[in-house]
């Protein structure tokens, strides 16, 4: 059997055990505050970053791994017996991390497959579960790269922002529109589509957004199989475990699990955030 290495970015926010079990090696996204870059899950923790938002008068922005970076790795990877890797990246549609690790690929003489996974968070753990245990099975490396590519297109993750602050800051949203959704109590609901992030619904009120976010959810329920859900926040676990209990009435026998998300996702969308992320199999 060929030694197969798996790589990622902190997009996945994959825990300690999950990357010991199945090999995986991670490259940092980072986030660049005034007075210096951080790398995630490195040089900067979830709490420090949010305590470093709150403060911040300029909203910090978000970088890629570096080429060099990317090329290291792979050379190292390499030097230790690895026959090939597979590289699942945060969307092209958000970062350019997926597209520096082609270039990387076709600069390297280590054979790398880049795969795009159109979205972050949960279903980018899904995809890299279901290809180590394809690996397992004995099934070669283009059919796993084919399966995950299937996966992409099934994957959901649907998010409400606290409040529409933080995406003013980030330039997102004007501040007109930021000062009458904190009057009117309005709700955005921001969806993945194609591997971009595209404001779904604008409603009055959390239960609103919520809704609409489970409306997507119960529709695919109802015409395949979704044995899993996370529930998903920026900084906010407790409404997040709110929305699982929610879900566990609604759908008994439901794997639900609460997921936070990356810091480079609070950046734009603000502390607070929840969602709801799933793959349809």
């Amino acid at each position: 059997m060929k030694k197969i290495a798996w790589i990622t970015d902190t997009a996945a926010q994959l825990d300690e055990a999950f990357i010991q079990k199945h090999h995986v090696h991670v490259l940092p996204l980072s986030v660049v505050f005034d007075e210096g870059s951080y790398r995630e899950s490195i040089d900067l923790t979830q709490k420090e970053f949010y305590d470093k938002l709150r403060l911040a008068k300029v909203s910090p922005k978000t970088s890629q791994p570096a080429i060099g970076e990317m090329l290291s790795l792979y050379e190292k990877l390499q030097s230790e017996g690895y026959d090939l890797a597979i590289a699942l990246h945060l969307s092209s549609g958000l970062s350019g991390t997926f597209e520096s690790a082609q270039s990387a690929a076709e600069m390297s003489d280590f054979k790398v497959y880049p795969i795009d996974s159109k979205i972050g968070s949960f279903p980018m753990v899904k995809m890299i579960e279901t290809g180590d245990k394809l690996l397992a099975e004995g099934k070669g490396v283009e059919e796993v790269v084919a399966t995950i590519k299937e996966m992409t297109a099934k994957s959901h993750l649907s998010f409400i922002p606290s409040s529409l602050n933080q995406l003013h800051k980030s330039g997102r949203v004007s501040g007109t529109q930021a000062f009458l959704s904190n009057i009117l109590n309005i709700k955005l609901v921001i969806t993945f589509v194609d591997g971009k992030t595209v404001m779904k619904e604008k409603v009055r009120s959390n239960k609103r957004a919520k809704n609409t976010v489970m409306d997507a959810l119960r529709a695919d329920m109802a015409k395949g199989t979704v044995p899993e859900v996370a529930a998903i926040h920026c900084n906010n676990a407790a409404d997040a475990e709110i929305w699982k209990n929610e879900l566990l009435q609604e759908f008994p026998g439901l794997k639900v699990q609460v997921v936070q998300l990356s810091v480079c996702v609070g950046v734009h969308a603000g502390e607070g955030t929840t969602g709801l992320s799933w793959v349809a199999y």
